[in-house]
């Protein structure tokens, strides 16, 4: 939090300084966007959370704009602007408890012809998954994801400096940013599994997350390279940071777990393949604080292969699938070191998944069915959902989340509590 005010602040003191200038010509404020909308989850199943008959229930209003400099002087030869996006919300869940989340507040530039840069508050990705990601280590939200919320609130925004590179010989994209970690079930809203009250937990948790010190040492580094061969692209990636999940426990008395140092070497190809478009990705996780897999505390390095394919069939209905495959590295090590009371991760995970999406009525009305299936942990989560744009303004959504699961210690199984059926309303300006 102390980073965003602190580029808020920087960014908001160079646009009034430059506002202010006779010397620089303005021809117009800025234009704003945005959208207003209400949500509303009910549950389907109980837990122990805070509430027992709802977990979505917020009005949100979102602002958007971008102002672009203009005069005869530096920022303006370099086409740059400031881009702003806010969410202020009511959420009921918590009482109409309000709140402001800065998901941009950045300067975008071109200093030199073959280079762009990107300065502040910004959501980014890559990669080739859908709602899977094997390279992309930035940030998500898996509370919104789980919820109901729209698709746009999985991407968490980073405090960062983007630069993009364009040689001859390809394009490079690097990125550093500051520490930002997932945001995951903690059990007022949404229950999970909690290793240290031995099954799925709600408000009873009393886990402590550490996260790590804001200082240079503890910035994050990304690094992608990526060109064309022929008609698919070719990506390699560079990741130097944390894990974004606290997976590691840092002292078993205390209820103290960490997120471990993590480095993450990877691939993609994506292209035409089958009268479709197929792509297969790699990522080696290399887990700095525990190389050979000894430690029973902090997660061992693993290995991440995913493959997809996706078809458009005509008359507005798209198909995809996925398949990822997960090996956790140095296995023996870390199973001759468990301890009789620990919980058993398997070498091995296994998940699918299937995408359906078809058109009505002019592509007004959208039918969608997203579905995870885990043969290994036998566990999954479906996501049916319709949505129709009424006007150009208005769009009306209605889904549902059901994550099942038979051990209460897989992804999806942990969070089988959490199923509910949504409402979105939104209007945009």
């Amino acid at each position: 939090m102390d980073s965003i005010r602190k580029y808020a602040v920087q960014l908001f003191i160079l646009f009034i300084s430059l506002i202010a200038s006779p010397n620089w010509a303005i021809s117009a404020l800025p234009e704003m966007h945005g959208f207003f909308e209400f949500d509303y989850g009910v549950k389907a199943s109980d837990d122990n959370t805070k509430r027992d008959d709802f977990n979505l229930f917020e009005q949100r209003l979102q602002l958007k704009s971008s102002y672009f400099f203009k005069g005869d002087h530096y920022l303006s030869e370099k086409g740059a602007s400031v881009n702003f996006k806010g969410d202020f919300t009511m959420d009921e869940y918590f009482s109409g408890k309000t709140e402001f989340d800065l998901r941009g507040l950045n300067l975008s530039l071109t200093p030199y012809d073959f280079m762009d840069m990107k300065l502040g508050r910004q959501v980014l990705t890559w990669g080739t998954g859908d709602y899977l990601f094997v390279n992309d280590l930035f940030p998500k939200d898996y509370i919104s994801f789980f919820s109901g919320r729209n698709d746009e609130y999985l991407k968490k925004p980073s405090d960062a400096l983007k630069l993009s590179l364009y040689p001859t010989w390809g394009n490079v994209d690097f990125i550093v940013s500051t520490f930002e970690q997932n945001t995951q079930a903690k059990g007022d809203r949404l229950s999970f599994f909690d290793q240290f009250q031995g099954g799925i937990a709600g408000i009873n948790s009393d886990r402590d997350l550490l996260e790590p010190a804001l200082k240079l040492s503890n910035n994050e580094y990304y690094l992608r390279y990526y060109r064309s061969l022929g008609s698919n692209e070719l990506a390699f990636y560079y990741f130097r940071g944390f894990d974004k999940n606290a997976i590691s426990t840092k002292n078993e008395a205390a209820r103290e777990l960490f997120y471990r140092r993590l480095d993450v070497y990877g691939w993609s190809v994506r292209g035409p393949f089958a009268n479709g478009i197929g792509n297969i990705e790699f990522g080696y996780y290399n887990s700095r604080e525990d190389a050979n897999g000894s430690d029973r505390l902090i997660a061992n390095s693993m290995v991440k292969i995913l493959s997809g394919y996706e078809k458009d069939l005509g008359h507005d209905l798209k198909v995809g699938f996925q398949y990822l495959y997960e090996q956790r590295l140095n296995y023996n090590n870390y199973s001759k070191n468990l301890l009789p009371t620990d919980f058993v991760f398997d070498e091995f995970r296994h998940l699918l998944t299937q995408r359906i999406t078809k058109l009505y009525k002019n592509q007004t009305v959208t039918v969608s069915l997203f579905n995870f299936y885990s043969p290994s942990d036998k566990d999954g989560y479906i996501r049916p959902s319709v949505s129709y744009d009424a006007t150009d303004q208005w769009k009306l959504s209605l889904g549902a989340n059901i994550p099942w699961g038979e051990d209460d210690i897989t992804e999806f199984g942990q969070m089988k509590k959490n199923k509910n059926v949504y409402v979105r309303a939104r209007y945009s300006f």
